[in-house]
């Protein structure tokens, strides 16, 4: 049971993230909450104390850089709590950095592609094409769908998720 949870929580807290970002420019701080609670719950079961420590250092050196992103009006707040809160799940190791690289990567095209979007605004209003008016309207980009896609692309080799997979066969 606890590897199904392992297996569900993660991602279906990064998609719902990414649509709250998608359509209100903002993330619940609830979803946060849920994958810092839920790594200490199931943690435990699978890994010891010592890399589960490494694990929240890792979040911790993730929110210090995003504190300072923030500070500095880069990034946004749900942003950098969702980082921090999914850096927790990849601990320090080859896996937060491809989750890291992943969510550069992604944070860049989206970039471009709401540049590109917001400059055929009257194009796409013209063609009543269904695209969230927050989209086209807010100066800044949803780059909650960034870090969703980036720990999607990252989590089948994240520790916990190997830890399920070994268990599992």
């Amino acid at each position: 049971m606890i590897n199904v949870f392992l297996v569900v929580i993660f991602p279906m807290c990064l998609a719902f993230a990414a649509f709250c970002d998608l359509f209100t420019m903002s993330i619940p701080n609830r979803v946060s909450v849920v994958l810092l609670v839920s790594f200490v719950m199931f943690a435990p079961h699978g890994v010891d104390l010592t890399q589960i420590l490494l694990h929240l250092a890792a979040g911790g050196s993730v929110f210090a850089v995003c504190f300072c992103l923030f500070a500095l009006n880069v990034m946004g707040g749900g942003d950098a709590k969702l980082l921090t809160a999914s850096a927790v799940w990849f601990g320090f190791n080859a896996s937060l950095a491809a989750f890291l690289l992943y969510v550069s990567v992604f944070g860049g095209l989206l970039t471009l592609l709401v540049l590109l979007l917001r400059s055929q605004e009257n194009l796409i209003l013209a063609a009543r094409i269904p695209v969230p008016r927050l989209l086209l309207t807010a100066k800044k980009v949803p780059y909650g769908i960034a870090i969703a896609l980036g720990g999607l692309a990252a989590y089948p080799s994240s520790p916990l998720m190997q830890l399920a997979f070994a268990q599992l066969s």
